[in-house]
């Protein structure tokens, strides 16, 4: 758009610059425009803004990306089908457990390959372990962005929780590389159930504790009520999933839309606000983290017997298998080696999940070989960043830090 191109001709690589504007009236106004990221701790060295301000209003804002330059999908045409979990892991770093689920299954959909009973019920209680740790460390970082620490502290201490349950199960943390092609890498331990238990005992009453610290702060609800409102037609119209649309009160979740995974066999609500603004966004994901405790209960004393991955040969065989036939070695060999792998038909797909920053996508092309003709993801922060100048539009400097901490845009979903 010309008025962008001209704003950023205008604000060139200086922090600030000065210009003489006529208002209304004809009679001259002093604007600024200014860079906001991305040296800000809140855009964490990847996230810029051009804010056009008047006095401390924020008269016009240009989000930019592009300073983390992963290349994660142009990596995936040069990598088996496999070795793509670990970069799926690191386009939402927060949530990895979701994206490996979220990959394989279209993967999956490509072959035609069904998970057996057990393998969905794992999956489905690491997705929404991942979602709760997600959504309270957002909860936690955005009251460290204004100022109220103690939550933060909390609630690191149940992702730190959760990611104990993920070191047990797949050997990594924040980076899993749990998901397999047709399952998980690993069956769950025998202590599995007893430490979900006591995590989601633990996550109730730290909500419930944050609930008290903040839900009614005058503070709190100074900087969060009535600022950064995204109206239910904006939300639509940008593009916007998971909290931050359901926030403006659009009930739209891909679990209860286009269910996977057995989504549709399980008792859970679909919360909703209407108001759209930094405090609904916060009590939504509170709000979604009580329906995915109540998820993991319905499924957690009642895990299905068998296997966790898929029978054939697109699946790699057990370790026990490996070392004492020689023609699982063979099948394992030929799943491992660069120019084997996993080889779907020729074909495409699009696949949904709901990760916990909205709908992530995976468009997948395949010609029939060992890697991938093409792997297009559709992330959520990408929409989210891009619906940034509707909310900060009126806005205050300061309102800047608590609409952005409210979105929880990761830069990996941007410049990917």
């Amino acid at each position: 758009m010309p008025e962008i191109d001209e704003l950023r001709r205008k604000v060139g690589l200086h922090a600030a610059e000065l210009l003489e504007l006529p208002d209304e009236e004809g009679v001259s106004a002093r604007h600024m425009v200014m860079n906001f990221g991305p040296q800000h701790p809140a855009t964490h060295g990847t996230l810029r803004l051009i804010l056009e301000l008047d006095g401390e209003r924020i008269v016009r804002c240009v989000p930019e990306c592009g300073y983390l330059h992963t290349g994660f999908e142009k990596l995936g045409e040069y990598r088996t089908w496999n070795q793509f979990v670990p970069l799926s892991d690191r386009t939402q770093y927060l949530s990895a457990m979701n994206n490996n689920i979220a990959y394989c299954i279209a993967v999956e959909d490509l072959l035609g390959l069904e998970v057996p009973p057990r393998g969905r019920a794992v999956r489905i209680i690491m997705a929404e372990l991942g979602r709760i740790a997600d959504h309270i460390l957002c909860v936690g970082l955005q009251g460290m962005d204004l100022g109220a620490f103690t939550a933060m502290l909390w609630s690191f201490i149940e992702r730190e929780r959760a990611y104990d349950i993920f070191d047990v199960c797949s050997g990594g943390r924040l980076t899993v590389s749990y998901g397999r092609v047709g399952g998980v890498a690993f069956d769950v331990p025998i202590d599995f159930e007893a430490r979900v238990k006591v995590f989601i005992e633990k996550v109730e009453e730290t909500v419930a504790d944050i609930e008290g610290l903040l839900s009614r702060n005058r503070i709190w609800c100074d900087r969060t009520v009535g600022i950064g409102v995204l109206s239910r037609e904006d939300a639509l119209a940008c593009g916007c999933t998971g909290p931050v649309l359901r926030a403006s009160g659009v009930p739209y979740d891909v679990r209860r839309v286009r269910p996977y995974l057995g989504y549709e066999e399980l008792d859970f609500e679909v919360p909703t606000f209407t108001d759209g603004d930094v405090y609904a966004r916060y009590l939504q994901r509170l709000a979604e983290i009580k329906e995915s405790i109540k998820i993991i209960r319905q499924l957690i004393d009642n895990l299905p017997p068998g296997p966790v991955n898929a029978l054939g040969k697109h699946v790699l065989p057990g370790k026990d298998l490996t070392y004492s036939s020689m023609e699982e070695l063979i099948h394992h060999f030929e799943l491992v080696m660069p120019g084997y792998g996993v080889r779907p038909p020729a074909g495409e797909t699009y696949c949904a999940n709901e990760v916990p920053t909205g709908e992530q996508g995976y468009y997948l092309i395949s010609d029939g070989s060992g890697i991938p003709y093409r792997v297009r993801i559709r992330p959520p922060s990408f929409y989210h960043f891009a619906a940034l100048p509707k909310m900060l539009q009126g806005a205050m400097i300061a309102d800047v830090v608590a609409v952005l901490s409210s979105l929880h845009v990761i830069a990996g979903e941007l410049d990917r």
